[in-house]
């Protein structure tokens, strides 16, 4: 397939200079993204926690200014620059420096780093794939992790904290269909029913977990859990974890400090198993796709993504920042 190379297309973009902090669509060419890689013609593209980040000065997480935003993609490829991928080939791509250090998805056109591309595994399609996302890709890598630590269904209630996000949501299916009995927690009363069609068996709301407790240890509860909010939070889990139970945490909304003591750790030996989506090694991150499109794939993906164009990424960026997204947004930047 080949590109007419003066083609123009609208991109959201955030620039960050002397006239202040900008964000929003504008009109760029092929010249105007990243020079290098394997070129996508983006299909679908989610809106994520570290995007919202990614397109304010104050969350000084993106290094280029201008910046094409937009951390995950699947799509189409349409220039293999020489790689093992092939013009067609659909294909995801997330992480590293996509959408922070170099141009990134929200775009019709995005270019990628040949050895940062997963093969879209048979079982999705690049809509599903997005409505799982980063989001999704994160809470699978965190069950995954549990398993590994042990963790198995019938060994006790399963936690799962910002339960309504992107993370959270994911794994409250995830779990809910390994047959785990999943524990939601969320300041959202209004979306506990969401919350059981997802799977969860009990909704608690979060101010059970996030108020400051300055005991060491709590009556022990969880068999594992999935963290996406830290701070006192994360504290609380680990006091009320099980005996040789591990929490899985990938989250900081609730701040990055951790009051806790080391009481959980060398009496009842917890683990706490940080997780990290962006510099994945890529053996790794095959392999979580291939479980997403299979046992580990969420029930519901067409309920669960809100789909949105470019135009409604101011809108969707303010609000996932304000902590008000129940699910995932999907965006189609070719509309």
């Amino acid at each position: 397939m080949s590109i007419d190379p003066n083609v123009r297309f609208p991109a959201f973009v955030f620039t960050n200079d002397d006239t202040g902090a900008h964000r929003g669509v504008q009109e760029v060419g092929l010249s105007d993204i990243a020079p290098d890689g394997v070129l996508i013609e983006v299909e679908w593209s989610s809106v994520n926690y570290k995007d919202s980040l990614a397109t304010t000065a104050s969350g000084k997480v993106a290094r280029i200014s201008p910046l094409i935003a937009g951390i995950d993609l699947a799509g189409r490829v349409v220039d293999a620059a020489g790689s093992k991928f092939e013009v067609g080939d659909l294909v995801i791509a997330h992480g590293y420096e996509i959408g922070t250090g170099r141009h990134g998805a929200y775009a019709r056109y995005c270019r990628v780093p040949a050895d940062q591309i997963v093969p879209l595994p048979a079982g999705l399609t690049t809509r599903e794939a997005m409505v799982i996302g980063t989001g999704g890709f994160t809470a699978a890598l965190s069950v995954i992790a549990l398993e590994d630590w042990g963790l198995a269904p019938g060994h006790g209630p399963v936690l799962v904290t910002g339960a309504t996000g992107g993370v959270g949501s994911m794994a409250v299916s995830m779990l809910a269909g390994r047959g785990h009995h999943v524990v939601a927690s969320s300041g959202k009363k209004e979306q506990e029913e969401f919350l059981r069609d997802l799977g969860a068996r009990d909704v608690i709301d979060r101010s059970v977990l996030s108020d400051e407790d300055r005991r060491p240890l709590q009556t022990m509860e969880y068999a594992g859990a999935v963290d996406c909010v830290g701070g006192s939070t994360l504290a609380n889990v680990l006091k009320r974890l099980q005996y040789g139970a591990a929490v899985a945490a990938s989250g900081l909304t609730g701040g990055a400090d951790l009051p806790a003591t080391v009481m959980p750790f060398i009496l009842r030996g917890v683990a706490l198993l940080g997780i990290d989506s962006v510099q994945t090694p890529m053996e790794v991150r095959i392999r979580a796709w291939e479980r997403l499109a299979t046992d580990l794939k969420p029930h519901g993906l067409d309920s669960i993504g809100h789909e949105i164009a470019l135009s409604g990424l101011e809108s969707a960026l303010t609000t996932i920042r304000a902590g008000g997204v129940t699910g995932r947004y999907v965006v189609r930047p070719g509309d």
